[in-house]
């Protein structure tokens, strides 16, 4: 997958406002849970609000408000699952109270704070195993599509299950291993049989991450850092790879596509060997 390109006048007008942005973004860092105005960020970074909310846009992608509203979607929903109130949760983080964390957690991931912290509460996943070629695969679906797909060695098929179930600890699920060789062969059959719906729960900033991943071809490999300057900026190499981790859909999103810089297998949920496997299948099969 191409990077994005940038002419030399863009690169050097990047390089031009690095130092500020660096300063912008480590004063982010110390005072996210401030909620602190774009005034008080631009005089960090020793520019006018105005001029300075173009610079770190054009530079990071993302708005500093951005910015800020996702470190306190990510701390804020740490702490509902840790079981905080959503009152407590929305103080912890330096907001108002419960309605501005609903218009946080609105905007982050399309559900309330209270639905968040229920973790899956009022869904039904089907969950079933299936063979496919990298052994037993696990298929949670919800009556969307596919929400998430493990893979399984002989004997662990239950581990991988209860990893996958961990994830919506408050839902319903019934067994069905029909419609999980349904989608097994629609996914690894010749030919396949169209396009596979998915049914992905994630904040947009993974849901970003996972369409570049989309975006690697069969037989490619790609960098975290590749990724990161593709969805934003290459200081976000970590959170990318915690998205990257985070990947519900193995296979169909590509996340074995995606390796060190210096090109090591590595960081794979389902395992090294399995990620090797991937890759020289679709290598064989180009």
């Amino acid at each position: 997958m191409n990077t994005a390109a940038h002419t030399p006048a863009e690169l050097a007008l990047r390089a031009q406002d690095y130092p500020r942005i660096n300063a912008a973004l480590d004063f982010i860092a110390a005072h996210w849970d401030e909620q602190p105005s774009l005034e008080r960020i631009a005089n960090a970074a020793g520019l006018s609000p105005h001029h300075f909310q173009r610079v770190f846009t054009r530079w990071t992608g993302a708005s500093p408000k951005r910015l800020v509203a996702a470190l306190t979607h990510a701390s804020a929903r740490r702490l509902l699952s840790e079981g905080a109130s959503v009152m407590d949760a929305a103080f912890e983080t330096g907001l108002s109270g419960p309605s501005r964390l609903h218009d946080v957690f609105i905007a982050e991931e399309a559900v309330t704070p209270g639905n968040a912290r229920n973790a899956g509460q009022g869904l039904t996943f089907r969950v079933g195993h299936a063979p496919t070629p990298f052994g037993t695969g696990v298929f949670l679906i919800a009556p969307r599509g596919l929400s998430a797909l493990g893979f399984a060695d002989p004997g662990e098929e239950r581990e991988t299950e209860d990893d996958l179930k961990d994830r919506f600890p408050a839902a319903d699920f019934q067994r069905d291993d029909s419609v999980a060789g349904e989608y097994a062969t629609r996914i690894f059959g010749e030919g396949g049989s169209g396009p596979i719906p998915l049914a992905l729960y994630g904040t947009p900033w993974r849901r970003q991450v996972w369409r570049a991943l989309l975006a690697i071809p069969p037989g490619d490999t790609i960098s975290y850092g590749d990724i990161a300057r593709e969805v934003c900026t290459a200081r976000a190499s970590r959170a990318v790879g915690a998205a990257v981790g985070a990947n519900p859909v193995s296979w169909l999103i590509p996340c074995h596509r995606v390796l060190a810089s210096d090109g090591r297998l590595n960081g794979y949920h389902w395992g090294l060997q399995r990620k090797r496997a991937m890759l020289a299948y679709e290598a064989a099969t180009r």
